[in-house]
C-alpha cells in the first residue's frame, strides 16, 4: 500500500466514531509500510478523522467489492 491509495479500515476506531469497513486514503507511510497515516472524509469533503494505523488496521479496496455510504455519527 502507498500514499494515495484507499484502503478499508479492518475494525473499529470507536474514540472516532469509524467502523471496520469505512474507507480512507493513505497520507502518509510510515516504517515502510508498518504504519500508515490515514485520512476518513465524509461526503461533503470534511475531514473526520487523520489517525496513523498500524498495517493490520487497513488493507487494500479489493476489486470485487463495493462501496457503502453510512451516517457519520456527529
Amino acid at each position: 500500500m502507498k500514499e494515495h491509495d484507499c484502503v478499508v479500515l479492518t475494525k473499529p476506531i470507536a474514540d472516532h466514531g469509524l467502523q471496520a469497513g469505512d474507507v480512507g486514503a493513505i497520507v502518509h507511510v510510515y516504517q515502510n509500510g508498518q504504519a500508515f497515516e490515514v485520512e476518513f472524509v465524509a461526503g461533503n469533503g470534511t475531514t473526520v478523522a487523520v489517525i496513523t494505523l498500524d498495517r493490520s488496521a487497513v488493507r487494500p479496496i479489493y476489486g470485487s467489492e463495493i462501496l457503502h455510504v453510512r451516517t457519520v455519527p456527529a
